[in-house]
């Protein structure tokens, strides 16, 4: 099998909104793959996020989006890598190793200081291809979030 790894576009929405609707499946949202579409649209439309999608011969079965984010102490931007799903079609194939890989080049091309992501602690499969690839598990700062 061939994998790719491509930056979408408008033109890609119906290849990416599928996949984001089972990524959001996967933490017990109901599916909603109008709602789906809509949020890439405008994520894409307003220049919001960047979203690389993994193909396997030419079947969508992975994406991660990108938000900037910046960091004042460096005074470099920073990229949050929000969203990684690899669909069951894509996985143990190195899709998501794929992903973050082009992730971490885009990252570099831009200048960045780097990225950053969140997973729960039960995720001991995704933390595993983070640590193999590099990514260091942050001992200096709690994080915090304030619901709404």
């Amino acid at each position: 099998m061939s994998l790719s790894i491509i930056r979408a576009t408008l033109d890609h929405l119906d290849l990416a909104a599928p996949l984001f609707d089972g990524y959001r499946q996967f933490y017990e949202k109901p599916s909603d793959l109008a709602g789906a579409r809509q949020f890439i649209q405008d994520r894409l439309t307003h220049h919001q996020s960047v979203i690389f999608l993994a193909l396997l011969d030419d079947q969508a079965v992975g994406f991660t989006q990108l938000y900037p984010s910046f960091s004042s102490v460096s005074m470099k931007r920073l990229w949050v890598l929000n969203d990684l799903f690899v669909a069951p079609a894509g996985r143990r194939q190195g899709v998501g190793e794929g992903l973050l890989e082009r992730a971490r080049q885009f990252a570099a091309d831009d200048g960045a200081k780097g990225l950053m992501l969140e997973t729960a602690i039960t995720n001991t499969t995704a933390q595993k291809l983070y640590e193999r690839l590099g990514w260091v598990r942050d001992t200096e700062y709690c994080v915090y979030n304030l619901t709404l």
